[in-house]
């Protein structure tokens, strides 16, 4: 699903961005007990989507990541009654000031993290971005777009990305925050406890969908 990146090579990178550093000890903590196709980036871009884009615009600009598939991931905060801390998000589009984004292999993405994390619900639709913390009244308000969740750095993540170069792109989010469950602080609840391990679980879908990147397109 989405756009058709340029080819891969066989030592193409995975580069993982996200915002927060109890993300990235989550995700590296993932990482240590995976098995990834080929070198592999968790990159701490710090918050808010203009930190995001220069993050990822630099890391892509290092010798051998002109190609570099890109996951943007992370918590977010999810729009949908019923939706709890620990669900995943799967983006088939991020959304933000400068249009839509279409992801790669979704359908694959959501196989894979099915099989890595089972008994856990997967989400997918258009995940929008916000340069600030969203509550109440605005949550319902973006929930009427269609949007299903909402983050500050996946949108320019992607687009920074794709500005780079043509390659593989995707947002993988886990709700730390829902509309019945809104938190003040990750980590000093159950549910930024649930979220940060499902967040710790999801490395192994990412492999599997960076190695599909990585096959000759036909």
């Amino acid at each position: 699903m989405g756009r058709s990146p340029a080819p891969s090579g066989p030592s193409a990178p995975l580069l993982i961005a996200c915002a927060l550093g109890i993300e990235r000890l989550a995700l590296r903590g993932g990482h240590a007990r995976g098995d990834a196709a080929g070198p592999v980036t968790v990159l701490r871009t710090g918050m808010g989507p203009r930190n995001a884009e220069r993050a990822v615009a630099r890391a892509l600009a290092e010798p051998g990541a002109r190609h570099a598939p890109v996951i943007a991931s992370g918590f977010c905060a999810g729009l949908t009654p019923g939706m709890n801390p620990g669900d995943l998000i799967v983006a088939d589009e991020t959304r933000g000031p400068d249009g839509s984004t279409p992801c790669t292999n979704t359908g694959l993405l959501v196989d894979a993290l099915t099989r890595a994390l089972p008994g856990r619900t997967v989400h997918t639709g258009p995940l929008t971005g916000s340069d600030h913390v969203v509550r109440g009244q605005e949550r319902a308000g973006l929930r009427t777009t269609g949007a299903i969740a909402v983050d500050m750095e996946s949108a320019a993540t992607l687009r920074s990305a794709l500005r780079a170069g043509p390659r593989p792109v995707a947002a993988v989010r886990v709700v730390v925050d829902a509309p019945e469950h809104e938190l003040v602080r990750i980590g000093t609840v159950r549910g930024g406890i649930s979220a940060f391990r499902v967040l710790r679980a999801v490395l192994p879908a990412f492999y599997e969908w960076h190695r599909s990147s990585l096959l000759p397109r036909r």
